[in-house]
């Protein structure tokens, strides 16, 4: 039941309609205000009349409602108390009828979204800085997908550029087959690193490095083969990690895939009259307020923003989309601001459907991240820490269960992902391993952990066969369980309105810690049958949205703990 619509349509006011007075009502900050407040300010400007007065004559209107327990004018605020019965009532069968469909929206039915998410490099390590990309686009994924979009995942590898012929040169220097294939990745770094050590003192390293590189360019069949063998293995251990973090994509379709595809793009600016020389290379000045958009440089190679503009038209053309959103760093602003306008200039309308979903960098306490320089922190070993500490808890704290292995992987990955998407995602974060293995407090643990106790609960206490007495869960604290049970919905709209993951999974904190009070101050167990039933109702919504909330975020909910 939508209270605050049935709280709108109680409130007359002369040349308002509902949906405006509707849209100025919220939910009470102070339990000793009800549970609805609607300030009068807006209101009463567009009445002609003083806030305060104005309050006085709504609640003089206001009739007898079974839903409405009472209705008080407070200065310029009208307060509203709900039936506690009956609403416990509507929120506790509107969330068990939905189930797993509970949160569910059609805003998105008929319209497309693409995230470009993850964005891993070929031949380089998956480490800490790729963490809040990926999991974050995920998670967006499948908000999108819970708001009835049709919803597109692409991870568009980095898999072209220079860096390639100095990996082939470094790999015919020094490579060892023996070791690529025991270590993968993690070899081809150290050659990578060597190749820029090296290179400080013989400079000739480098051309070689561009002309191994275009010679992938001009298809030449060895240089193909030892880069398809990179790409090969940097996949198959990526894919592992993604299969941990329940990440997926719906293209891999990376900055290769583009190569035949930026020529009509810089062929349709140049008609434009747009691409323009500069001292040999090709650009798009773009005003005052921003730097030109260099798309060829002078010795004719292209760039990042020429392969994002032939990808764009690609997906619109390809997915139709009507947004397409781009989950990477703050630190590239100014190059999505160069290209869109680009698409601007270009007279392309939708270039008004793209957003750059900027987030903040990842660092290590005592610097930032290089592949060059090999200070890199691997992002499977950070699980496996997270998951070596989380079966530690677990031996501590139930040596008897059943699956000690399976639940310290599903709490430890769990741990690592919900403590990169609590905070707002444009925060820098400083990777700290005791922050990010702490299993107290605001923690994806907790939420686990309180999910586990209500399935617990479930399966201990028989569900009566009889009406529930919806009196046992109107008490203040089964209150504060059902307000949030029934925002639940709108939490998923503002965390995909947003691109805001954070909002729900301090969401799922919240709820969490309601019901943790909920179930010290009420005895479910020993509670006559009625009032277990209507409380048994309410522990079984709980676990359901933790469940889902959680699934949304990437994280699985262990059946015990």
């Amino acid at each position: 039941m939508d209270y605050k619509k049935l709280l709108a349509d109680t409130v007359i006011i002369e040349g308002i309609d509902s949906e405006e007075i509707m849209s100025q009502i919220v939910p009470s900050r102070d339990k000793a205000h009800g549970d609805y407040s609607l300030p009068c300010f807006r209101l009463a400007k567009a009445a002609g009349k003083n806030p305060a007065e104005l309050a006085k004559e709504v609640v003089g209107r206001i009739g007898c409602y079974n839903f409405l327990e009472k209705a008080e004018a407070a200065g310029p605020f009208v307060n509203f108390t709900l039936n506690k019965q009956s609403y416990a009532k509507d929120v506790l069968e509107k969330v068990l009828s939905a189930g797993e469909y509970y949160g569910n929206s059609d805003i998105g039915r008929g319209k497309t979204v693409c995230i470009d998410y993850s964005s891993v490099n070929i031949a380089k390590p998956f480490h800490i800085g790729h963490l809040l990309n990926t999991v974050l686009g995920a998670a967006l994924y499948r908000l999108h997908k819970k708001a009835g979009y049709n919803t597109v995942g692409i991870n568009h590898l980095g898999d072209w550029g220079t860096q390639f012929g100095k990996l082939i040169v470094a790999y015919k220097l020094w490579g060892d087959d023996k070791d690529i294939e025991k270590r993968g990745v993690r070899s081809l770094v150290d050659i990578y690193v060597k190749f820029h050590k090296e290179a400080e003192k013989n400079p000739v390293l480098d051309d070689e490095a561009r002309a191994w590189f275009k010679k992938i360019e001009d298809g030449d069949e060895e240089a193909l083969s030892i880069f398809n063998r990179f790409k090969k293995s940097t996949l198959e251990e990526v894919e592992k990690i993604y299969k941990r973090l329940n990440v997926t994509f719906d293209s891999y379709a990376g900055e290769s895939f583009y190569n035949d595809k930026m020529q009509p793009v810089l062929d349709l600016l140049t008609q434009k009259g747009l691409l323009v020389d500069d001292n040999g290379a090709k650009i798009v000045r773009l005003g005052d307020d921003m730097p030109p958009c260099l798309l060829v440089r002078s010795d004719g190679a292209t760039l990042y923003a020429t392969r994002d503009l032939a990808a764009a038209f690609y997906r619109k053309k390809t997915y139709n989309f009507d947004k397409c959103l781009y989950v990477v760093a703050s630190q590239q602003n100014l190059h999505f601001r160069q290209w869109f306008k680009v698409l601007e200039l270009a007279g392309e309308e939708w270039y008004k459907d793209l957003y750059h979903v900027a987030h903040g960098m990842v660092s290590l306490e005592e610097g930032s991240l290089s592949t060059r320089s090999g200070n890199v922190v691997y992002l499977d070993d950070v699980l496996n820490m997270a998951v070596s500490k989380s079966r530690e808890i677990i031996k501590e704290k139930s040596e008897d269960l059943p699956n000690p292995d399976e639940v310290a992987e599903q709490i430890g990955v769990g741990a690592v992902i919900f403590g990169v998407l609590y905070n707002n995602r444009i925060k820098d974060m400083t990777f700290s391993y005791s922050r990010a293995l702490n299993f107290d407090g605001e923690t994806g643990p907790y939420v686990q952990y309180t999910q586990a106790r209500c399935r617990s609960l479930l399966e201990k206490c028989s569900y009566p066969d009889c009406d529930p007495d919806y009196s046992g869960v109107a008490g203040e604290e089964a209150g504060e369980v059902l307000k949030l049970l029934d925002s639940y919905p709108d939490v998923i709209l503002s965390a995909v309105e947003k691109y805001e993951p954070c909002y729900l999974s301090r969401f799922l904190v919240d709820l969490s810690q309601a019901f943790g009070k909920f179930y010290l101050a009420c005895n479910i167990a020993k509670s006559p049958d009625a009032v277990r039933k209507a409380r048994l109702m309410l522990v079984k919504a709980v676990r359901g949205v933790l469940a889902d909330g959680l699934s949304l975020l990437g994280i699985q909910s262990p059946e015990k703990m």
